[in-house]
């Protein structure tokens, strides 16, 4: 799906009680709708960084950004909106949305720790669809939260969620953008060295 879709798709869910994924209650229900006013605030007010729109611009070869994401998940509401603006700065760049829970075995390709998180980038040359990296599932500080604490199990779900969403709302797509920004470059030198296809 095109980001379009994807947010078409949830709103129309969210219209009959649903959410995405085969689990359906009320509490999926209600992020469901929390994270749709969180992509559209964002689609409202993100802003991509000057220097990360000149480095964007700098991708010469058709890429496909694959990103394995549900419309209950949280930190896929904080960081979609950022990737999207990201891949309309090129038309080089062709942004999709897959659901993981209806591609597991994407998903399984490109585990977190031996988890299924997502948001899950995954950056593919367009022409023969190699791995040039990925990114994800969140923000390097709030990915180490999120492992500090199975190990300290010093917050509980609703706490951990709400340290998260804060820095988010702080944080306004910086560090994401940062991360991107970092690691360009590396998928770009890596889509150089291809072999070219034979016509």
């Amino acid at each position: 799906m095109t980001y379009e879709q994807y947010r078409s798709m949830i709103n129309e869910l969210l219209e009959k009680g649903l959410t995405t994924g085969p689990k359906q209650n009320e509490t999926m229900l209600n992020y469901g709708r929390l994270n749709a006013k969180r992509m559209k605030k964002w689609d409202k007010i993100a802003r991509i960084t000057p220097e990360l729109h000149e480095r964007l611009l700098d991708i010469k070869k058709p890429v496909t950004w694959l990103v394995l994401t549900e419309g209950w998940c949280g930190d896929a509401a904080q960081n979609l909106p950022f990737i999207n603006k990201m891949a309309e700065i090129n038309p080089l760049i062709n942004l999709k949305l897959i659901l993981r829970d209806e591609n597991l075995e994407v998903m399984d390709e490109y585990l977190t720790d031996g988890g299924r998180s997502i948001p899950k980038l995954i950056v593919l040359d367009a022409e023969n669809l190699s791995t040039l990296g990925t990114w994800g599932p969140r923000p390097a500080p709030m990915q180490k939260l999120v492992m500090d604490n199975k190990v300290t199990k010093e917050k509980n779900y609703g706490e951990l969620n709400e340290v998260m969403h804060l820095w988010y709302a702080k944080d306004r797509g910086i560090t994401l953008q940062n991360e991107i920004l970092a690691i360009l470059g590396v998928w770009n030198k890596k889509q150089q060295s291809l072999p070219v296809q034979a016509v």
